[in-house]
């Protein structure tokens, strides 16, 4: 089984005290965003969780936990999302500087290999162009180059939500010469230091610039984490070429205290302060309680390890040196 930790919202910016108290416990309880009276309670076991793929934009308030969750015996890696932005887009966000040297924390901690960089959504406009965002990725490739192996791509999709930030110009459609164009830029760039460029669900084919599609919870990734072997199912209920294998995700919506432009996770800022109010560390639920009107489901757990595991760890292994 493998955690999302998570899509939602950015558990180890905010929630990291409550997640190592989850652990501890070894269960969690989720609520599901379509239907707010189905409770999942979700098994958290070493001995069944196979690995847990960490989404954040600043895991500096984890960097103390890590050994608690290194102890516990789980294995797990990062999603870490850097862009150029400024407090314009993303407002709850610490000066970027400041983040870069967490970023090669992280890596010092725990190894390049299980610290994915994330450089997207990609937004364009009358300032952030073409230009703006090869410079400003040469310059992140520079410091990162050594710290991360693979940074995932994506171009803003426009949806509802950022019709505001459409009219005042902060955000627009970009062209597919504009992707073509910056993919191969970035993607050379990429490679000079050491990192290879992949794209998150973009319809556009960018092969011919060695750009390959990303799988965020990555079936290879999780077994160079593991060390083993693992048998797993591609996620059907994510976006059309999504490429990531099976999880269940243990946040929750209006969560994320970043407060980022382009962010689909939260519907309001109004929202967001409502389930920051019912947010407790020592509760079995990330906001809120579970209540007796609940109906609560018991999540099938068990370790996607495949048989032979020994022989299937040293091909991995041989694979790997």
């Amino acid at each position: 089984m493998i955690i999302s930790a998570s899509r939602r919202t950015d558990i180890p910016a905010y929630y990291s005290e409550w997640l190592v108290n989850r652990l501890r416990a070894g269960f969690v309880f989720t609520r599901n965003p379509m239907n707010h009276a189905q409770v999942s309670r979700v098994r958290l076991s070493p001995e069944v969780v196979d690995c847990i793929v960490f989404w954040t934009k600043d895991p500096e308030n984890m960097m103390d936990k890590l050994h608690s969750i290194d102890d516990m015996g789980y294995r797990y890696y990062f999603q870490f999302t850097l862009t150029p932005y400024g407090k314009a887009i993303e407002p709850g966000l610490r000066d970027k500087s400041e983040i870069i040297e967490t970023f090669k924390k992280l890596s010092n901690r725990i190894g390049s290999h299980r610290v994915l960089w994330r450089y997207d959504p990609i937004i364009l406009n009358k300032d952030m162009t073409v230009r703006y965002h090869r410079q400003s990725f040469e310059a992140l490739c520079e410091e990162l180059g050594g710290y991360t192996d693979v940074c995932t791509i994506s171009f803003v999709d426009i949806y509802a939500k950022l019709a505001t930030a459409v009219k005042a110009g902060i955000v627009r459609e970009i062209s597919e010469g504009e992707m073509t164009e910056l993919a191969g830029l970035l993607a050379q760039t990429g490679r000079s230091c050491g990192i290879e460029v992949r794209a998150c669900c973009e319809k556009t084919d960018l092969s011919a610039y060695g750009i390959r599609p990303a799988s965020c919870i990555d079936k290879e990734t999780v077994e160079r984490v593991c060390g083993y072997s693992i048998k797993a199912a591609r996620d059907t209920n994510q976006r059309p070429g999504c490429g990531c294998i099976q999880s269940i995700d243990i946040g929750s919506y209006n969560t994320c205290r970043n407060g980022c432009l382009y962010c689909y996770a939260n519907y309001s800022p109004k929202a967001v302060i409502k389930s920051l109010s019912s947010h407790d560390p020592r509760s079995e639920i990330l906001t809120g309680r579970v209540s007796p009107a609940d109906l609560v489901r018991e999540r099938r757990a068990e370790s996607l390890r495949s048989e032979n595991t020994q022989h299937q760890t040293s091909e991995i292994n041989s694979k790997l040196d």
